[in-house]
């Protein structure tokens, strides 16, 4: 039988919002404990950056604006969802960006800097991420496993009535893919389809011998949450078949806490190593498009499973 009570870790204490009016947020904790946070802005038209040598310091943090949309044309409408990452050495920053003439351009672009410091050097575009379909895509994040790199992320295929799926391909360097990418999740479930079709916003996290891809799905309205998809470390992860979606959400709108909306995640790490899970949420029910999304923070725990717990978002 499986047994889902948790083991959980002592909670620390985050004080909530981490940061008012910033979606999509994504915390890096650097290999010398510095903690980087980048998030979606309400005009949507920069990709901006904080710097702290503690997670709750993120919050008071100075932000840098980091790029600055284009005028017209390619990257110059709807800045979404950017992402901090270091590869090889280097630093690069994902972000999903749209045209001014037509919100349907969104496509998935990356800024690189060889500088050890992300907040000096020079930002280079390197470019839109290129896919096998020229359609709405968004939302990549890349991660290390086994040797290979790979690319997620959450995108609208040809011949199939969604939104936005979740896919996931190998890279031969951060702003190209290696292969064929692979198409892990479809919204089918109820809470998939509230409003929309949508899978978007993975994020991914290894750990107990398993591979996580969360993502959120259905409208950026309270309907908003957060699913699982697990494979065991050792398999292929660019065989489907190794992943397995849980059927019911793992993170969802909460009325007795406050928080409404709770999606778009990223993974980071406490100063003492405790797992920390990062999100938006809302503090009131509100229709899609409402900017009140605010950066969250708080700890996690584990089900004997082996799979993470998340509970229910902490109230403010």
């Amino acid at each position: 039988m499986t047994h889902t009570t948790t083991a959980r870790a002592a909670p620390a204490r985050f004080r909530n919002p981490l940061a008012l009016r910033r979606a999509d947020p994504h915390v890096h904790r650097h290999t010398d404990g510095t903690y980087f946070f980048t998030a979606t802005v309400p005009t949507y038209d920069r990709v901006v950056l904080r710097r702290s040598t503690t997670l709750q310091g993120l919050g008071d943090a100075e932000e840098h604006v980091l790029w600055r949309r284009h005028d017209s044309g390619e990257m110059s409408k709807h800045v979404w969802a950017p992402e901090l990452h270091h590869v090889d050495g280097r630093w690069y920053v994902y972000f999903a960006a749209g045209s001014a003439e037509d919100i349907q351009t969104i496509r998935m672009y990356v800024l690189e800097n060889a500088h050890p410091d992300p907040l000096a050097g020079t930002w280079v575009e390197r470019g839109r991420v290129s896919t096998p379909w020229d359609t709405f895509s968004l939302d990549a994040t890349t991660f290390a496993h086994r040797g290979v790199r790979y690319l997620a992320w959450a995108q609208r295929e040809p011949g199939i009535e969604t939104n936005s799926n979740l896919y996931l391909a190998p890279m031969v360097d951060p702003w190209t893919l290696a292969d064929e990418p692979v198409r892990l999740s479809v919204p089918t479930h109820d809470w998939e389809v509230r409003g929309y079709r949508v899978n978007e916003g993975p994020a991914a996290l290894v750990r107990h011998g398993q591979v996580f891809l969360t993502f959120s799905a259905s409208a950026t309205d309270s309907n908003y949450c957060l699913g699982l998809l697990t494979a065991p470390a050792n398999a292929d992860l660019l065989d489907r078949r190794s992943w397995r979606k849980t059927p019911e959400p793992v993170f969802t709108t909460n009325p007795a806490t406050g928080q409404y909306g709770p999606g778009h995640n990223s993974f980071t790490t406490a100063e003492d190593g405790t797992d920390v899970l990062v999100y938006h949420a809302r503090p009131y029910d509100a229709e899609v498009g409402d900017v009140n999304r605010h950066a969250r923070v708080q700890t996690f725990g584990w089900n004997h499973d082996g799979t993470p717990d998340f509970g229910v978002p902490v109230p403010d």
